[in-house]
């Protein structure tokens, strides 16, 4: 039961946003600058962002070597390229947003460790950068094998280098303790331990059920536009909507003394990533060992995937090199059956979705956002 004062007050919004991570943020953000006197509301189920946006790996990643190859056998070549171009422009309004400072963004650039099993991709680098010249303004890709040594890595099993012009990293708490800020800024609502159960569409806008779950009770919050994006957790409110999640694990080192290499680092088509972190090493990947184990929206970490990224630790990225492990975590992701192109739909004229990022959010979540708000109008 709601008192006077709450129905008049926190029920009645212009446009409510379902998740708070970085694209429903970035989302809000894009309407209220559109409408600035619109009352916008956020509503998410968790105290902080359910799925990967604060339990990602801070990568700004745009797609390396093999992982675009990969792609090209099941998009086209002009999906492939614009997906890459979607990448490119989310990540420079993001960066036009807020400084280096509010993102912790680092430039230090993106690189790829090629095995004996993956030197074929060697062979098409100029036909990437060809095809991603038009949509890049620049050469992606070049080879640094110099750098091999070193960084450290293993001289026996990393047969080549591949440099990326086009990816850095960032923090991801700083970011979204930023996008929170400024959308408060703004004047944007944001109510988290707020469970949306579903929505119905009426004649005057949607109304949205959400579960108080401390007086018990359902709120009902009526909207005249609702925008989903709610990533690997859709299907809730969605069912109809093809999503597979995918879990990804991740683990920090404590402090390495003379850490050589910085950087954002990938191999195996990007299903293994690993970077540098405060003078820590932070790995994460290696769900294609077991598809179907890490197609989930379980939270917890695995022994097997764990240590499989401790061992490509041991012996490729840290050879010789003691460490120890300070940090396990588990983010959810949103994969659709082919390809990687995200959903930005209108479902009709008052509901709207974003979501499917195939884990690369941090890149796409701001030009996805603004698309959505655009569709939107």
């Amino acid at each position: 039961m709601l008192s006077y004062w709450e129905q008049q007050s926190f029920t009645q919004y212009d446009h409510v946003v379902i998740g708070s991570g970085i694209v429903g943020l970035s989302t809000a953000i894009e309407l209220k600058e559109r409408h600035p006197a619109a009352r916008t509301l956020v509503l998410e189920r968790g105290l902080l962002p359910t799925g990967a946006t604060t339990r990602n790996a801070g990568f700004a990643s745009t797609g390396s070597v093999t992982e675009l190859l990969d792609d090209l056998a099941h998009m086209s070549e002009t999906a492939v390229a614009g997906l890459f171009e979607r990448r490119l422009k989310g990540l420079e309004r993001l960066r036009k947003r807020f400084t280096e400072a509010q993102t912790g963004y680092a430039d230090d650039g993106g690189y790829e460790l090629i095995r004996e099993t993956e030197q074929d991709a060697l062979e098409r680098i100029d036909y990437l950068n060809d095809l991603l010249r038009p949509v890049a303004g620049r050469t992606v890709f070049r080879r640094a094998d110099e750098r091999i040594a070193a960084f450290g890595f293993s001289t026996t099993q990393t047969k080549a280098l591949i440099e990326s012009t086009a990816e850095g990293t960032l923090h991801s708490g700083t970011l979204m303790r930023s996008l929170q800020a400024y959308a408060l800024q703004l004047g944007i609502e944001l109510r988290t331990g707020a469970d949306v159960t579903t929505f119905h569409e009426h004649g005057s806008g949607v109304t949205v059920l959400v579960q108080d779950p401390f007086r018990k009770a359902v709120w009902e919050v009526h909207a005249g536009r609702l925008f989903v994006c709610t990533n690997a957790f859709t299907r809730k409110l969605l069912p109809d909507e093809e999503i597979i999640p995918g879990r990804g694990q991740i683990l920090v080192t404590a402090p390495v003394p003379g850490l050589r290499f910085k950087g954002a680092f990938h191999f195996d088509k990007g299903y293994y990533y690993f970077r540098d972190i405060d003078g820590r090493v932070l790995i994460g990947g290696a769900r294609n060992l077991d598809f179907a184990g890490e197609t989930t929206t379980e939270f917890t970490v695995t022994e097997r995937i764990q240590q499989e990224l401790e061992q490509q630790l041991a012996t490729l990225i840290l050879p010789g090199v003691p460490f120890t492990i300070t940090h396990r975590w588990a983010g959810i992701m949103a994969f659709g059956p082919s390809g990687k192109t995200p959903v930005v739909k209108a479902f009709s004229d008052r509901v709207f979705g974003a979501f499917r990022m195939s884990g690369m959010g941090v890149a796409l979540s701001s030009h996805v956002a603004a698309e959505l708000a655009e569709l939107a109008g």
